[in-house]
């Protein structure tokens, strides 16, 4: 009887272990890599950033550390963003928080499409989409705009991230 509570308790623990860690499982691909991009808004501004994702708390939540321009000039680069991602267990849903070095913070939510992550979130008095379009393991396409039922009406920005030549 001992050994059959004992494995039921077991059981549970891999379970809740594995039902926390699958929540979040679909950023393992971008984990241990730096992700680089560089490419021009639509208004003629330059984009460039370097972003890492690590888990954090046990597989609760993903930590993001951006660097890019830290000045409207653009001639400041360096640590730009800091991010959580953690799931929500009673929407059913990832959310996100992207805290910035102007002092502003954006959150949303993540949506998963295949391979794809689709952020979407309040900027103003518009809903923007960034989304992360899966090419292979080290490319992703990077799209920000205005995306409605699963077509983009405006792109502000599109380029592609990949793996830095040294995480390769």
């Amino acid at each position: 009887m001992k050994t059959i509570k004992i494995t039921l308790i077991l059981l549970f623990v891999i379970q809740i272990t594995l039902a926390q860690e699958s929540d979040l499982s679909v950023f393992k691909p971008f984990t241990g890599k730096t992700w680089k991009a560089e490419g021009n808004w639509g208004d003629g501004t330059k984009f460039k950033q370097e972003i890492e994702f690590k888990f954090d708390l046990d597989s609760t939540i993903v930590i993001t550390k951006s660097n890019g321009f830290t000045n409207k000039e653009q001639t400041k680069y360096g640590p730009r963003n800091h991010g959580v991602r953690k799931y929500d267990d009673t929407t059913k849903t990832i959310l996100f928080w992207e805290f910035d070095v102007f002092g502003g913070v954006t959150e949303g939510i993540v949506k998963i499409n295949g391979k794809n992550l689709i952020y979407q979130y309040e900027y103003g008095d518009s809903v923007v989409t960034d989304m992360w379009e899966y090419i292979d393991d080290n490319t992703y396409t990077f799209k920000v705009g205005n995306y409605q039922e699963g077509q983009w009406k405006q792109v502000y920005l599109e380029t592609q991230f990949k793996v830095s030549n040294t995480d390769k």
